[in-house]
């Protein structure tokens, strides 16, 4: 006999891990099962790739059918395959992982889930397979992208203020961080540049307005320099 014919295919799933902020909390979108395993617990977003679709087509899919989310950047986050990790089988899942602006985002569950609905990652339900050691890990990927990329420009309008992107650091961070040394650092990165206006609608001193900068500016500034 082959040797190849002594190993099972194993089935493929993606996973789709979409991280928001709404009143001051750090939230992920979770989807209730409708059906078995686990039915009736949250589980993150995701499903079965079919035969004839790529990776990220799937992703996309499945988070259309479940959440009705959809037109969303995602990058791959990881690939987790213990071999016990679904009951119905072996299954090894790509997670995808997105950082969004929800206020514009219609959610509407359908395919195989009950419910979709924003959780605060710190006050999470019981979830199914293995999805609490996933969102561990996407929420331990997402604080490390912090110190090095623009990923939570994509929580702001196109202008801010530095104390409206420290609330995002801080929300994510679930601590409070040094006003001085965190407007420093940031300042340092050179992700953001002063629009030369102010914001006045407030009771202390007017505080300046910022503006991100593109990557691909970045990345031209750098080459230069």
């Amino acid at each position: 006999m082959r040797k190849e014919y002594l190993y099972k295919n194993p089935s493929v799933t993606v996973d789709v891990i979409v991280f928001t902020v709404i009143d001051n909390e750090l939230k992920v979108l979770l989807v209730k099962r409708k059906y078995e395993p686990f039915q009736g617990k949250w589980v993150i977003p995701g499903g079965f790739v079919r035969a004839e679709e790529s990776l990220e087509d799937a992703a996309k899919r499945e988070l259309l059918e479940e959440t009705n989310v959809k037109d969303i950047y995602m990058e791959q986050l990881y690939t987790f395959g213990a071999p016990k990790r679904d009951p119905r089988g072996r299954v090894i899942t790509i997670a995808y992982m997105s950082l969004i602006n929800s206020s514009n985002i219609d959610l509407k569950a359908s395919s195989d889930a009950a419910e979709a609905k924003w959780h605060p990652i710190y006050k999470m339900p019981e979830l199914g397979f293995d999805h609490k050691d996933i969102l561990d890990y996407a929420l331990q990927r997402l604080r490390y992208k912090l110190e090095y990329t623009t990923i939570a420009f994509q929580l702001l309008p196109e202008a801010f203020t530095l104390t409206a992107l420290q609330t995002v650091y801080e929300i994510i961070f679930n601590k409070k961080l040094d006003k001085r040394n965190f407007r420093k650092k940031i300042l340092s990165l050179g992700f953001i540049k002063d629009t030369k206006r102010m914001k006045r609608d407030v009771a202390h001193r007017p505080a300046k307005i910022y503006s991100f900068i593109s990557e691909h500016t970045i990345l031209e500034n750098f080459i230069k320099s």
